[in-house]
């Protein structure tokens, strides 16, 4: 989480890093992307629990201290350092087979960097996260609602909620209490059969008027958009924020052959 310039709080609760380092599974030699490693509580953890980790940090003040912090682990290969703004990082040039994700990220670019790795050509194996708890429970449709952010989620990965993080456990304190999310199982395999342009046309042009039944938002894709959902076994009264992922699928196929 990120305040001070670039809006970011420091974990100060070990328990946290511990927690959410165990939750990414680490593996040998499969290095550990973290994304702004701040004051280093989470790093440290990493390499304690036996990960390679590459660092990179935005905060060109923070690098120097980060790399005096863990010079041991610097020389000696298990850590290193990026200075460099993750929302430009290319995963295709760690040039790895697997990699995994572990981070404290900043609320404000929470969902872009989701999106960053889910869609990205080299996707991780899994993303172990510390953002808002009300974004980690809309993810993870904690009270039966979907989203277009929890579907995009749930098409390439398994999202579940490791633990809730009071906002004590932070300096400065954020205003709202934090929770480790974890993304495991991702792939490309729900796109199989379907095409992942038409999965996101058809979701965005589902939720593009919450006001409206699904079938009025989806008018613009199939010319009776009544008699589509219908056919897929769907309630033609229903909202978008109702359908389940595998619903959604039976839409797009039948967009497909639209």
């Amino acid at each position: 989480m990120r305040g001070a310039r670039l809006g970011q709080h420091f974990l100060n609760a070990q328990w946290v890093a511990r927690d959410l380092a165990r939750s990414v599974d680490i593996r040998p030699d499969e290095p550990i992307l973290e994304i702004g490693p701040g004051k280093g509580a989470l790093t440290k953890e990493l390499l304690a629990q036996g990960a390679r980790v590459i660092a990179i940090e935005k905060d060109a003040a923070l690098v120097p201290l980060l790399n005096e912090m863990f010079e041991k682990e610097v020389a000696d290969g298990s850590l290193t350092m990026v200075e460099g703004d993750i929302r430009d990082f290319d995963p295709e040039q760690l040039k790895l087979d697997s990699y995994a994700i572990a981070a404290n990220i900043p609320y404000y670019i929470t969902g872009e960097i989701i999106r960053h790795f889910l869609a990205a050509a080299k996707q991780p194996r899994a993303m172990a996260l510390l953002i808002q708890k009300e974004v980690a429970d809309r993810i993870v449709a904690r009270d039966g609602k979907e989203s277009i952010l929890s579907l995009s989620v749930k098409a390439f990965g398994k999202p579940s909620i490791v633990a809730k993080v009071p906002a004590g456990c932070f300096n400065p304190p954020p205003s709202v209490d934090s929770a480790i999310l974890l993304i495991s199982g991702i792939s490309r395999d729900f796109f199989e059969d379907i095409s992942e342009e038409d999965f996101f046309r058809a979701v965005k042009a589902g939720f593009s008027s919450k006001r409206k039944m699904l079938a009025g938002n989806l008018k613009g894709l199939f010319e009776d958009s009544t008699a589509v959902l219908i056919e897929c076994g769907i309630p033609e009264k229903v909202r978008a924020e109702d359908l389940r992922l595998e619903e959604w699928k039976k839409l797009v196929t039948r967009l497909g052959h639209a």
